[in-house]
């Protein structure tokens, strides 16, 4: 720990591999001088799990169970942690909305970070699940949560505005951005083979926000046109049936499981990435990491036009109105009748993740805060 420089710990049942998000924190924050040391028990659930037991809540008695489990593995590791040297600044990752009860309980003294990526109540309305006595609840939990952080980390302006006014001081906004493997992964890119199809990439957990039967319907249209598309879908959920129903004959690779490790190369092997195309009002508050990761790996990214969107991507983005499947089609098709803007929107995208979604950018503010808070 230098002088300037709090202790750092990363806390909680974050898992790095499945929501890389609080990695690319942890690796901006040691860019800029931080030390950081991990106690964590990864949980193996993921966004989809934890939102089912809104739809199945008798098994959060379970969940409970494993929940009090690991904490209590967790309170005897950062015991013997403080025996040494006590933390000065605790980071609960993405999904910690129950993490964060327990670090402040086992921290009551040291200042603590949540990675707020998603409110609970937000998801919920989107994905069109729980009743009025469970939305409350979420409500609750997103509140409860947030009073025992004391910096709330946020990726939009948007969801800076949710956080409760008497906290905003509080509340740092941070980019999704992307991990280094996207990166990597633009080196593996191989140029476009004259006349060759436009092809294109969406990967996802298919949930109402990101608008998958909206780019169905598309692909369908693009089809019918006689277009030349190469299509690759990658994941599968919600509204995956839907899709399939839109798309018609339209042909596709369809990849379902969503696979992690080698997803950039697959991804940088396209020539578009496709953003998100919902309509609901979290649709309209996010900026998904497909835009992020994409443009790290070297793709033209293809978006819906919102103001989260568009201030992350600014004039290297490729939008179009969300919720249009034929305004989809038209931008889709000028791609594949011009390859140079292909390139070249390629090239804008990468670059501007190069300038503004590496971790050390990401991480900037963030840095600053835990100074300002955690002075050791």
């Amino acid at each position: 720990m230098s002088a300037e420089h709090p202790a750092v710990m990363g806390w909680g049942t974050y898992n790095v591999d499945r929501h890389p998000r609080v990695g690319i924190l942890f690796d901006g924050l040691e860019a800029h001088g931080f030390s950081v040391r991990h106690v964590t028990e990864p949980s193996a659930q993921s966004t989809s799990d934890r939102v089912e037991l809104v739809r199945k809540p008798w098994r959060i008695v379970g969940l409970a169970l494993s929940l009090l489990g690991t904490w209590a593995r967790l309170a005897r590791r950062g015991r013997a942690i403080r025996k040494a040297e006590r933390p000065d600044c605790i980071v609960v990752g993405y999904l910690g909305h129950a993490d964060v009860i327990a670090a402040r309980l086992a921290f009551p003294r040291s200042v603590i970070v949540l990675d707020h990526l998603v409110f609970a109540l937000d998801t919920a309305r989107d994905r069109g699940i729980g009743s009025g006595p469970i939305r409350l609840a979420l409500r609750a939990l997103d509140r409860l949560a947030l009073a025992c952080a004391s910096i709330i980390v946020v990726d939009t302006e948007e969801h800076a505005r949710m956080v409760p006014r008497r906290r905003q001081r509080d509340t740092v906004v941070a980019a999704v951005g992307a991990p280094r493997q996207w990166y990597d992964a633009a080196a593996t890119r191989t140029p476009r083979a004259d006349g060759g199809p436009l092809s294109v990439v969406f990967f996802a957990l298919f949930t109402p926000l990101q608008g998958a039967p909206v780019i169905a319907a598309a692909l369908a249209e693009l089809h019918r046109r006689g277009v030349p598309i190469s299509a690759t879908f990658e994941g599968t959920g919600q509204d995956a049936e839907e899709a399939r129903r839109a798309l018609g004959e339209a042909p596709i690779e369809w990849n379902e499981r969503l696979g992690f490790s080698g997803l950039p190369e697959v991804v940088a092997s396209h020539d578009v990435c496709l953003g998100i195309f919902g309509t609901s009002e979290k649709a309209l508050n996010v900026a998904p990491n497909k835009l992020f990761q994409g443009a790290a790996a070297g793709c033209c990214i293809v978006t819906s036009d919102t103001e989260p969107q568009r201030r992350a991507l600014g004039d290297a983005g490729v939008y179009v109105p969300a919720g249009d499947p034929l305004a989809l089609a038209d931008a889709l098709e000028r791609l594949a009748r011009d390859p140079e803007a292909v390139r070249d929107a390629s090239t804008a995208a990468h670059r501007r993740a190069l300038d503004a979604f590496s971790p050390t950018v990401v991480a900037a503010d963030l840095a600053a805060a835990i100074i300002a808070r955690a002075k050791p």
